[in-house]
């Protein structure tokens, strides 16, 4: 079959397996994942590596890792590769790479600053073969209104995906506290930005309330997500969060992505989470299914 006809086959193929554009039936391809910070309080003692959670994404079914930079013990070149061979080892991505870059900067001074720094991690990034880098929106500077911190911090996030995009990274800014602590800030950045390397990296338990309404804003900007153990209500008390119809949510939506699982309860994490992962893989595949 010549080349121009076997191009006129793939729409049909496409089509009659289900695997149109997202712009035809949204069909989505979602994955099961762990974001490392569930395990902040085993890696600050030093009791668990990177080499034992790929172990445990591993065994555990999971497809991805979203990595924390906080807990590498360097960025040299021969350990970024050693972790790369261990993940692609036991078959794990270590798809997201999670830095402290605060993109709300009121000066060009700091700007830069912060520009540099996440270029930084986006080069440890491209060394890891991660896809994804998270940064922070960070706090409204004292007297500055929120027009102002928004249009700052869409200027960083503008600068550091250029870079990004270069080297076919994406970055995310997460709804986290500060100037990202509800939706619509958040949604504005990223429309601000207008990068197809530059979103949001949705944490669906970080909203004060409406988390089910504040998720549905960012679904067209989400870049990445992390599913919490709880949501919050109308009210903004915290509830069990129903992760079937958040997988839901994002299907019909056409993300295609990891669902990590972040674990920020009081609990064990090392307990807690195995059953939670259970969970989250048999939301995860009977939500692609139904694609």
């Amino acid at each position: 079959m010549k080349r121009r006809e076997l191009l006129k086959t793939v729409p049909a193929i496409a089509l009659a397996s289900g695997f149109a554009s997202n712009a035809e039936t949204k069909h989505s391809r979602l994955r099961p994942g762990i974001v490392a910070y569930s395990f902040r309080k085993q890696f600050e003692s030093k009791s668990m590596t990177y080499d034992d959670l790929i172990h445990l994404a591993a065994d555990a079914g999971l497809d991805g890792i979203d990595t924390t930079v906080y807990w590498f013990p360097d960025t040299s070149p021969s350990f970024l590769a050693s972790l790369r061979k261990t993940a692609y080892r036991n078959s794990v991505q270590l798809y997201s790479l999670a830095c402290r870059v605060r993109l709300c900067q009121p000066s060009a001074e700091l700007q830069d600053k912060e520009v540099a720094e996440c270029r930084k991690w986006v080069d440890a990034a491209e060394r890891v073969g991660a896809g994804h880098v998270r940064v922070f929106g960070g706090p409204v500077p004292k007297g500055a209104s929120e027009d102002q911190a928004i249009g700052w911090a869409a200027e960083v996030l503008k600068r550091s995906a250029e870079y990004a995009g270069s080297k076919g990274i994406t970055l995310g800014v997460e709804d986290d506290g500060g100037l990202t602590t509800t939706a619509e800030p958040t949604v504005e950045i990223a429309k601000r930005v207008d990068s197809p390397f530059a979103g949001i990296n949705l944490d669906t338990g970080n909203f004060p309330r409406n988390g089910y309404a504040q998720v549905a804003l960012c679904l067209p900007y989400a870049t990445s997500v992390h599913f919490k153990v709880n949501i919050s209500d109308e009210n903004g008390k915290k509830q069990k969060a129903d992760w079937a119809r958040l997988a839901e949510m994002f299907r019909s939506s056409g993300y295609k992505g990891y669902l990590s699982l972040e674990y920020e309860e009081t609990g064990d994490a090392t307990t807690a989470v195995p059953p939670l992962l259970v969970d989250l893989v048999k939301v995860t595949s009977q939500a692609s299914k139904a694609s």
